[in-house]
């Protein structure tokens, strides 16, 4: 089997920024890497949950709207990832996050956050939400990252796979 592309991805390097994953058949994944894995705590559940909540509804009612496919947590729970069509750069996506981040700071409630619209409606947690995003966003204007350090993966027939 290949190894999957993230997985080549040296993680005990990786810093809070964002990143693009990859690129492929019109569609860009970037990485929004909130905190530094296995160094910081992951997001707690709860706060991944509010906070996809809040970005989904703020990405998909941008100026961004009609190229954003997908918006989502990682399962490490250190970050989002965000599908998107069209030409858009790491810079962009900085500058759209910035102005989700702040929006999401305004918030008094998460939306849809009943039986009815949510598979998990407890599980949410807007105040650790918006620590979360503050935090971000102060890393976002202060010590922006956006180079992955890729680590060569031996595969079990002997091949090295690394992604340029």
């Amino acid at each position: 089997m290949e190894v999957i592309q993230s997985f080549t991805i040296d993680h005990t390097c990786l810093k809070p920024g964002i990143y693009v994953s990859r690129i492929d058949r019109g569609f860009t994944t970037f990485d929004l890497r909130i905190t530094e894995p296995n160094k910081e705590p992951a997001v707690a559940p709860s706060a991944m949950h509010s906070l996809e909540h809040l970005m989904a509804t703020w990405f998909r009612n941008s100026e961004a709207k009609d190229d954003v496919v997908y918006v989502g947590p990682m399962g490490c729970l250190t970050g989002m990832y965000i599908i998107m069509t069209g030409k858009y750069t790491v810079e962009d996506m900085r500058r759209l996050t910035m102005e989700c981040l702040e929006w999401i700071l305004t918030q008094t409630e998460v939306p849809a956050t009943t039986p009815e619209t949510c598979g998990n409606y407890l599980l949410h947690d807007l105040p650790m939400c918006k620590w979360e995003s503050a935090r971000y966003l102060h890393r976002l204007q202060h010590e922006f990252h956006c180079e992955y350090n890729k680590l060569q993966v031996k595969l079990d027939d002997g091949k090295v796979f690394a992604d340029a």
